[in-house]
């Protein structure tokens, strides 16, 4: 299979009207200081893991799985459950790496890395890193609702009462959540080579695009309902690059006509000693409900 050794940046954009893309433990949409609505790395990945398990069928390590009792697997039953028992010793340098060459198997441990604290200790970077997302929309209005439960509260001091539950749930009006990524696959290397496994390939991309274009509209609950892809920048480097990009949150701007503007993006990319470092750029989106501003001039656009 194809190896990839391209290092990558770009932009993933999430959209979501009237949805809770991210909530906080309260179930509000998470806010900065400033009081702009913004969601973790953490929501992103887990829309991605969602879909490469549930549309493409990829083994996904570190996403939540039910014994048949009904309960939590543990890390190591979790192991258990993929790749079977364990055959090193407990804290052996052969169970580090019979664990590590195991779980480097799996899609979201290649690109998104992960800790693993239980048989054995092991700490893997993964090759792709996605910061937090920021709404660029210039409006950041939060709204609340009160819903009704058809259950009576058990813990209610009076077992006369009538009263069925009620409760509270929150929403963005609208929101566009740009989340910048890059992709690495030296990261891995090192383990690669101890393992003798095998390191990123052009299909470990493709699925790593698919994910990023697809991946929260497939993710379709009551909350994140409304919740959905919206742009996919791709700036592929050269082989040999050594060139490193700035994060895009800050590049990529939405107006209050919803549009989204790459003008800065496009300055960036255009200057000599950064335009020589690209092998390609690709954008994906869809033309019918998206307006993009000031593309890139060498980039592709693909339909979403």
């Amino acid at each position: 299979m194809l190896t990839f050794n391209n290092r990558v940046y770009g932009a993933a954009i999430i959209k979501s009207i009237n949805s809770n893309y991210n909530a906080d433990f309260s179930g509000q949409p998470r806010k900065l200081p400033n009081g702009t609505v913004y969601a973790t790395d953490k929501a992103l990945k887990y829309s991605i893991r969602n879909y490469w398990r549930d549309a493409l069928h990829e083994k996904v390590f570190y996403f939540k799985s039910l014994s048949e009792e009904m309960s939590p697997r543990t890390l190591d039953e979790t192991y258990n459950f993929h790749f079977g028992k364990f055959n090193g010793k407990d804290k052996s340098p052969e169970l580090r790496l019979e664990v590590l060459g195991n779980i480097l198997k799996c899609l979201d441990v290649k690109f998104f890395g992960g800790t693993y604290a239980g048989k054995t200790n092991i700490s893997i970077h993964g090759t792709c890193q996605i910061t937090h997302g920021l709404n660029k929309f210039t409006e950041n209005v939060i709204y609340s609702e009160q819903i009704m439960s058809p259950f009576r509260n058990s813990n209610e001091a009076s077992a006369d009462s009538t009263m069925t539950t009620l409760g509270t749930q929150s929403r963005l009006q609208e929101g566009h959540y740009v989340h910048h990524f890059s992709v690495n696959p030296k990261n891995i290397e090192d383990d690669v080579k101890r393992t003798s496994g095998e390191g990123l390939t052009e299909l470990d991309i493709t699925k790593l695009k698919e994910g990023l274009r697809k991946g929260a509209t497939y993710y379709d609950s009551a909350a994140k309902a409304g919740t959905e892809n919206e742009l996919l920048l791709w700036i592929q480097l050269k082989p040999e690059s050594k060139l490193v990009l700035p994060s895009f949150v800050s590049l990529i701007d939405v107006n209050e006509e919803k549009e989204i503007d790459l003008s800065k993006v496009s300055t960036l990319l255009s200057e000599v000693h950064i335009k020589n470092e690209i092998e390609k750029i690709e954008i994906y989106y869809n033309e019918s409900n998206t307006k993009v501003l000031n593309q890139p001039v060498a980039a592709n656009f693909i339909e979403l």
